[in-house]
This record gives C-alpha cells, sequence and structure tokens, in this order.
C-alpha cells in the first residue's frame, strides 16, 4: 500500500475511536446520573401549557405575559440590531465580486424581490420588502427555540423560551397584518379590488393557523421528547433540529407566497381595460 492509503485509513480509524469514545461518555453520563426525580407537572399539563401558556407564566412589571412575548420581544431587537449592522457595516462595503457574506445577503434579497415581481404588476418594490420582512421573522423566530433561553417562571420553574409564533395571538397578528397590505393594496386600486379582497375574509384566518399549527406541532412534539427521560438523549438533537429547521423554511416560503400572490391578484388591472386600451391603440 501507498503511504497515501496508510494515511486515509489511519484518519478512519482515529475518527471511529473519538466517535467511540463520545458514545462511551454519553452511556457513562447516562448511567451516573440515574432516574430523574418524579416530574412536577403531567404530560398532559405539559402539553396544554404548550398551547395555552397559563400555567409557566412569566412576571414583567408585574404583569404576567406568555412566555412567547419575551422571545419575540428577543427575536425582534436581534432583527433589527443585525439590519442596523449590516446596513452600517457591511453594505458600504459591498463589491462587484462579492465575498460569501455579500453573496447569501444578495441572494436572500434577490429571492424575495424575484417573488414579487414575479406575483405582483403594482409596487413590487414594496411587497417584495414586506415579505423579505416576515420570512425573516417567520424563519429566524422559529430557528430562536434552538437557543434554548431559559426564563424563570411565576411557577418557580425555569422554561425553555418558544418561537414567538407559538403563541396564537403572535399568529394571528401576523395574519391579519398580511391582509391589511393586501386590503389596502385593494383599496389603491379600486371598488371592485376592495371588494374582491374583503371576499377573501377566510384569508387571515388560514395564515393565522397555518402558522400556528405548523409551529405548535413542532412545540409539542420537542416538549413530549423531553418530558421522557429515555427519549431525552441524542433524540433530541434529530426531533428537534430537523423539525425545527423544516418547519422554518417551510412556513417562511409558504407564507411569502401567499402574500405576493394575494397581493398581485388585488393590484392586477382589469382585463376590460387592457382591451379597451389596445383597441385605441389600433384604432
Amino acid at each position: 500500500m501507498s503511504e497515501t492509503t496508510n494515511k486515509k485509513m489511519s484518519r478512519r480509524k482515529i475518527f471511529v475511536i473519538v466517535w467511540l469514545l463520545i458514545i462511551a461518555l454519553l452511556l457513562v453520563g447516562i448511567i451516573v446520573s440515574g432516574t430523574p426525580t418524579s416530574h412536577t407537572e403531567s404530560v398532559k399539563e405539559v402539553m396544554r401549557d404548550g398551547v395555552l401558556h397559563d400555567i409557566n407564566q412569566i412576571s414583567v412589571f408585574g404583569l404576567l405575559v406568555n412566555p412567547a412575548i419575551i422571545s419575540a420581544y428577543i427575536v425582534t431587537a436581534l432583527l433589527l440590531t443585525a439590519a442596523v449592522f449590516v446596513r452600517i457595516f457591511a453594505i458600504p462595503r459591498f463589491k462587484r465580486v462579492p465575498d460569501k457574506f455579500q453573496s447569501v445577503i444578495e441572494w436572500m434579497v434577490g429571492f424575495f424581490s424575484n417573488m414579487a415581481d414575479k406575483n405582483s404588476s403594482h409596487k413590487p418594490r414594496f411587497v417584495g420588502a414586506y415579505i423579505f420582512s416576515v420570512g425573516a421573522y417567520v424563519f429566524f423566530g422559529t430557528l430562536f427555540e434552538l437557543l434554548g433561553v431559559q426564563f424563570p417562571t411565576t411557577s418557580e420553574n425555569t422554561i425553555l423560551l418558544p418561537a414567538p409564533l407559538a403563541d396564537i395571538n403572535a399568529a394571528i397578528a401576523l395574519g391579519f397584518t398580511s391582509y391589511l397590505i393586501i386590503l389596502f393594496a385593494g383599496i389603491i386600486r379600486g371598488p371592485r379590488k376592495t371588494l374582491g379582497v374583503l371576499k377573501d375574509f377566510s384569508l387571515p384566518i388560514s395564515m393565522s393557523f397555518r402558522l400556528f399549527g405548523a409551529l405548535l406541532s413542532g412545540l409539542l412534539v420537542n416538549e413530549l421528547v423531553y418530558y421522557y427521560y429515555a427519549l431525552s438523549f441524542v433524540v433530541p438533537v434529530l426531533v428537534g433540529v430537523l423539525f425545527t429547521l423544516l418547519h422554518a423554511l417551510i412556513q417562511t416560503y409558504v407564507l411569502a407566497t401567499l402574500v405576493s400572490i394575494f397581493y398581485g391578484e388585488a393590484v392586477e388591472p382589469r382585463p376590460y381595460k387592457n382591451k379597451i386600451k389596445k383597441e385605441g391603440n389600433r384604432i
């Protein structure tokens, strides 16, 4: 065998040995830690609180609030801070030949801009900026729960802060905000378009519950996995990361697509007006 082949085999052996040591350490940790004490809450109470947030609440200046509100403020502050830093320190240094960071930023902006241009003929830059902002909030807000930020509650326990949209109120607010953007576009285009948008009164409800249901399902699966001791090793890494990342990507794409499509339908020109203009040009 050549020296190159021997080096590859030795690297593989080292890699296997390292992984075996890691697995052995995990097993030792499981054995040493022993079985945990009994749960203070039943699995039914844990799942119920994941939906209603009526047990593990957080006190803010004497007011009881849902943990998702704290998550919303943190995510908003982080996104605004990142936007300010990118605008002040990164964008002025952009070059004709982009580096990796510039390529990522340009791809993100181009993705939502192209979606807006494709689906809307009226002010695509506005709807592109809106779906970019909403998409960033949904994506990074969903990934926020992976950070595992803990916060003390009024019940003398600590709780992992969930995704902001795991609260039904946040999902409804985002759904109705998107609907108002679409309705405003219809009002600008005339009464017929306004009536057309008003007929889709179920749109904000469907968008709200789609977001809430998708993100809540991931939250409940994670709560269930962490609740049982036998599933609390290795499995949460796979389930939590995959569920959260998958929901973040899917819900960001679905919400941005729906908003851009319905916005485009609300502002599209009337067919009979186009025919009149074409016939007038021919005459």
